[in-house]
């Protein structure tokens, strides 16, 4: 029998304590279902009311991950199953819901066609037979915790200039490069192109610039004197039991994005716990600098505020897309979902998402999921919060 691993939730209560400082500065239908064993710009988004019962529960290593009955949960279970059809109808590999830690729902589908995207992202499977996916910028948030434990450990500042770590980098002058900054990076305001030439001030333009972002990992590895892999697992991985992650080659891909993050849909909801819990894992303390989470959640800049350092924050008054040039739109990033919702997304929909106000993770890996002018988001938080208890 497993031992359930619990501890006072941390979720709910940690980002009520952190978030008063949440202010602004395809292709291919999935089948063969297998289910798994049981506002405005720099409002604070709500955060629940912690209860006296609330507990958060951390999967143990090589015991059975836990699970909950939905309706023990307050959640609607025909509701919820609409929820897992619409993720499998719109090319999802694997979605795990977590409540309070506990495996609330999980789908595994295979893709009949999927897109030669996919495809090239495609990693395998692990011992229990799941997919291990290459998550596209869902790397960025994976980083973001690396780079606030290099800052904890001395190693570097959020305002150090790259150049400082990196040497020459840019296609800028020595003037013009040095003033960008790690800050500048994490918040995808550098100024530079992604062809990274000069374009304006640092700080004055919002770009998804992802070949600028790429120095990031290259950048804390050099500083811990490890190399990727190593440095993720001993910091961070290997401390969550995240076994089957890891940075990959991409040798289908330019050399400014070569690697890419290979990973679970457990694993990721396993990293997405540690965000919920505060940075704590287990009763262990993982991110120590609870000011530097609450930083990289929240809007870094007045630019697009619904990006915060290498994250994704809903509740916002407008948003700016990943696309050159990107799109502006007025209203939250996803209006069905919680405010306080938290975001890593990559390319084909590869998502985690965290809502402290539920006391909930979602992960999902698969293929583009949008489709006909409805995004994967949209159609997959409209179904999943009418499945969710009242509020």
């Amino acid at each position: 029998m497993s031992i359930a691993r619990v501890v006072f939730a941390i979720g709910a209560a940690t980002w009520a304590s952190l978030l008063p400082a949440w202010t602004g500065a395809g292709s291919g239908r999935a089948s063969s279902e297998q289910r798994a064993p049981s506002e405005q710009a720099g409002r604070i988004p709500p955060a629940a009311t912690p209860a006296s019962d609330r507990r958060l529960y951390f999967p143990p290593i090589d015991e059975p991950w836990e699970t909950v009955d939905p309706a023990e949960a307050g959640w609607a279970a025909e509701r919820l199953e609409a929820a897992l059809e619409v993720a499998g109808k719109r090319n999802s590999t694997g979605v795990v819901i977590l409540h309070r830690g506990r495996i609330l729902a999980e789908r595994h589908w295979t893709l009949d066609s999927p897109s030669r995207g996919h495809v090239n992202g495609n990693h395998g499977r692990n011992t229990a037979g799941r997919a291990v996916e290459d998550v596209a910028s869902v790397q960025k948030s994976v980083v973001a915790v690396l780079v606030g434990l290099a800052q904890e450990r001395g190693l570097l500042t959020l305002d150090d200039p790259v150049t400082d770590h990196a040497g020459r980098w840019t296609e800028a002058t020595e003037e013009q490069e040095r003033a960008v900054t790690i800050r500048h990076l994490m918040a995808m305001t550098t100024g530079l192109t992604p062809a990274l030439e000069y374009d304006v001030a640092p700080g004055t333009k919002w770009l998804y610039n992802t070949p600028a972002y790429h120095h990031l990992l290259r950048i804390v590895a050099a500083a811990a004197g490890l190399d990727p892999n190593e440095v993720t697992r001993e910091w961070l991985t290997g401390r969550l039991a995240m076994r089957d992650s890891s940075w990959e080659p991409r040798p289908w891909a330019n050399s400014a994005i070569a690697t890419g993050f290979a990973t679970t849909v457990r694993d990721l909801a396993r990293f997405g716990l540690l965000i919920l819990a505060g940075g704590t894992w287990d009763g262990e303390t993982v991110i120590e600098d609870t000011a530097y989470l609450a930083e990289m959640l929240r809007p870094s800049q007045p630019l697009n505020p619904s990006y915060g350092l290498l994250w994704w924050a809903n509740g916002q008054a407008s948003s700016m897309s990943w696309a050159i040039p990107p799109v502006t739109t007025a209203g939250t990033l996803i209006p069905a979902a919680p405010a306080d919702l938290v975001a890593a997304q990559g390319a084909r929909d590869r998502k985690l998402y965290v809502v402290p106000s539920l006391d909930l993770v979602v992960s999902r890996l698969g293929d583009n999921g949008s489709r006909d002018g409805s995004s994967f988001n949209d159609a997959f938080w409209k179904r999943l919060m009418e499945a969710a208890p009242a509020r």
